[in-house]
């Protein structure tokens, strides 16, 4: 009974560690936002380059499985979204400025799908990681329900924030570590086309 309780206890040890490590690391005075629009691949840049974003990490979020592996999820079997961390320092960048980056970066017209990309790990969401994050996603969709520039419905999820689970380093900026192969999936996928079909030049 020592002994069973023993690797319990050691096993529940090493499952904390393991969420411990996995979780991104957020220096003092920093923010967490938490996105998905599609490939997370193609999340990171606009996000990249704006003025008080200090890191991306692509991701997998609210599935129901611990520490899920890229073909795990791409299987579409765990329930996670394929999804990005944005960290970011709210004296420089506010949320709603996140927000509005965001939308017109995805299509928020089509459930369980993004592009080329089709299943419920290529959903698109706002997950809040606070009160406020909460009520300023449901701002900005209602907002955008107002005026948006196309006829259909949006559908992007708004949902409380469940673990987030990095995903394997060769995912981490892709687009800079495999240029030519990001730029040929981004063209093939008909993101871009359909982005200016939706929003027009942004």
């Amino acid at each position: 009974m020592i002994r069973s309780l023993s690797l319990l206890v050691a096993a529940l040890c090493a499952a904390s560690a393991a969420i411990a490590a996995n979780a991104p690391t957020v220096p003092p005075g920093m923010a967490v936002a938490t996105f998905a629009g599609g490939c997370f691949w193609c999340m990171e840049p606009p996000f990249d380059k704006l003025a008080g974003v200090t890191a991306t990490i692509s991701g997998y979020t609210g599935g129901r499985t611990a520490n899920p592996s890229y073909e795990e999820v791409s299987s579409g079997a765990t329930g996670h979204a394929e999804s990005v961390d944005v960290i970011y320092d709210p004296k420089k960048i506010s949320y709603e400025k996140l927000l509005e980056v965001f939308w017109v970066n995805i299509d928020p017209t089509v459930k369980d799908r993004q592009f080329c990309d089709t299943g419920t790990q290529y959903r698109s969401g706002i997950y809040y990681l606070s009160p406020e994050q909460k009520r300023l996603a449901e701002e900005s969709r209602a907002q955008l329900e107002k005026t948006k520039p196309f006829k259909g419905p949006i559908v992007t999820e708004i949902a409380a924030a469940a673990e987030f689970w990095a995903a394997e380093d060769y995912h981490q900026d892709y687009y800079k570590k495999n240029p030519v192969r990001y730029k040929f999936y981004q063209s093939s996928c008909g993101r871009a086309k359909r982005l200016g079909e939706l929003w027009g030049n942004h």
